[in-house]
């Protein structure tokens, strides 16, 4: 009995976490610990509607310079031509309140069980990754340690299979993981309340784009130009992959335009000057920084910015001086391998650390719409930017689904391409059926970097148009 826990330790280890992180994250709501203290914002009818100065309540946020009285009943001075010819605006009617939203409110947001499921499989898949790196890293020093004690005995635990080393755990919960964010990341993109038909149309149209382009990738076109392989997959296998990159591909590009105008505001770069919708130093820096490293590690699989970072005759090569600086400077092959995944780690990690700030700013944009609108006439229409900052509050958990899923899809990927090879040996059938090695080494790394990079792509795009003065924030 010992000895039969002691070879399924890992497996148990595996299970043990993810039953526990699955318990805890049932009676704790995860999702409303991280947006708990977030400012939203009311644009009520009439703020004062009894015509009493209210002492208690929900403060002010902004108010227009020339408002000195609160319930703003009293006529401005100086006024000389007949009150009845003129247009009366009551500024009553154009303030906006600022709440801090609580547990109560965050739960009942719509999309608000989705954003939860999405979480809480993401929080205990990349968990048993984590377990599974260490345990792994664990089993080759005691691997090491025997073969020094007794030469006569061979452990091989990396080809045992799936159930010693306990990788079935993190391989099911990180796929069921995966496809738990894509179906919520697809929910939201046929909500037809939350997007225009013109832009549910074009993401059609840029998924079947997206769809060609990763199938030449996949089928190998230009190897020169894109650092993957897919000769273990055959046709098959390179189709599915080509159809759910599209699939990401056209979902992405929905959720691309908040991105962009959360980081269009965040930064400043309306120059507004408004402290309530720009963020601070700190936020910004985190902005930069994760669009900075995101465009960067889109960059690395692309052989040309490759090359430039490979020094090919580092291991003993030719000697003497060469002129040419490709191939010749950099790190080892091997190192250059292990830098890409760290990269595409952080970038995942640091979009995950940003997200905070994007949902604030996706709701000061509302904000910034009030505010436009207030200055933009005389006796300004408020219908607009009181719709807005109805749809902002109540489509809340739907813009947390969009800013939360690439960051997800790039870890998860990432954790399910760090597997070992040779799994599914002792399983015949299924590696008939469903080319496990591939999918795992291949694939989920191919996944990874393409949503990095086709994020990118359309942030890029999208802050070039608003820097051009083709798109603006209304």
């Amino acid at each position: 009995m010992y000895t039969l826990v002691l070879s399924y330790k890992n497996l148990i280890f595996q299970i043990i976490l993810s039953l526990s992180l699955s318990i805890i994250l049932y009676f704790i709501s995860l999702p409303s610990l991280i947006l708990q203290g977030l400012n939203t914002y009311i644009h009520p009818d009439d703020v004062n509607p009894t015509k009493q100065t209210q002492s208690s309540g929900p403060k002010v946020a902004i108010r227009r310079p020339s408002d000195q009285n609160v319930n703003g009943s009293s006529e401005l001075r100086n006024r000389k031509k007949p009150r009845e010819k003129l247009f009366e605006f009551d500024e009553t009617k154009a303030q906006i309140f600022r709440l801090r939203l609580g547990d109560a409110q965050i739960c009942s947001r719509l999309y608000f069980d989705s954003f939860r499921s999405c979480l809480n499989c993401f929080v205990v898949a990349f968990s048993c990754f984590l377990l599974h790196k260490y345990l792994i890293l664990n089993v080759g020093e005691s691997e090491n340690e025997n073969d020094n004690g007794n030469d006569n005995v061979d452990y091989d635990y990396t080809t045992s299979g799936v159930l010693k080393n306990g990788s079935l755990v993190p391989i099911v919960i990180g796929i069921l993981g995966f496809f738990r964010v894509l179906i919520s990341l697809f929910r939201v993109s046929i909500e037809r309340s939350a997007f225009k038909r013109s832009e549910r149309g074009l993401g059609l149209v840029i998924g079947v784009l997206g769809f060609f382009a990763s199938l030449v990738i996949c089928v190998g076109v230009y190897p020169w130009l894109f650092d993957f392989e897919f000769s273990s997959i055959d046709g098959f296998g390179k189709l599915f992959v080509a159809l759910l990159s599209g699939s990401i591909t056209g979902f992405l590009y929905l959720a691309a335009g908040k991105n962009a105008r959360a980081f269009w505001l965040g930064t400043d770069q309306i120059r507004c000057n408004l402290p309530i919708i720009s963020c601070g130093w700190f936020a910004q820096v985190i902005f930069y920084a994760n669009y900075l490293l995101l465009g960067f590690t889109s960059l690395l699989w692309i052989n040309p910015l490759g090359e430039l970072l490979v020094n090919k005759n580092i291991d003993g090569g030719r000697n003497g001086v060469s002129l040419s600086l490709v191939g010749n400077v950099g790190m080892a092959e091997a190192d250059f391998v292990k830098f890409r995944l760290l990269c595409l780690l952080l970038s995942g990690v640091l979009q995950v650390i940003a997200l905070r700030w994007y949902v604030q700013t996706f709701l000061n944009e509302a904000v910034l719409s009030w505010y436009q609108r207030l200055h933009a006439s005389v006796v300004p229409d408020m219908e607009y930017s009181r719709a807005k900052v109805f749809l902002h509050n109540h489509y809340l958990c739907l813009a947390v689904i969009q800013f939360f899923a690439p960051a997800a899809l790039v870890l998860l990927s990432l954790g399910l391409s760090q597997v070992d090879e040779g799994l599914f040996e002792n399983f015949e059938v299924a590696c008939v059926l469903l080319p496990c090695s591939a999918f795992v080494k291949e694939v989920a790394l191919f996944l990874a970097w393409w949503v990095s990079f086709v994020w990118f792509v359309f942030t890029s795009t999208y802050l070039a148009f608003y820097r051009r003065g083709i798109l603006y924030i209304s």
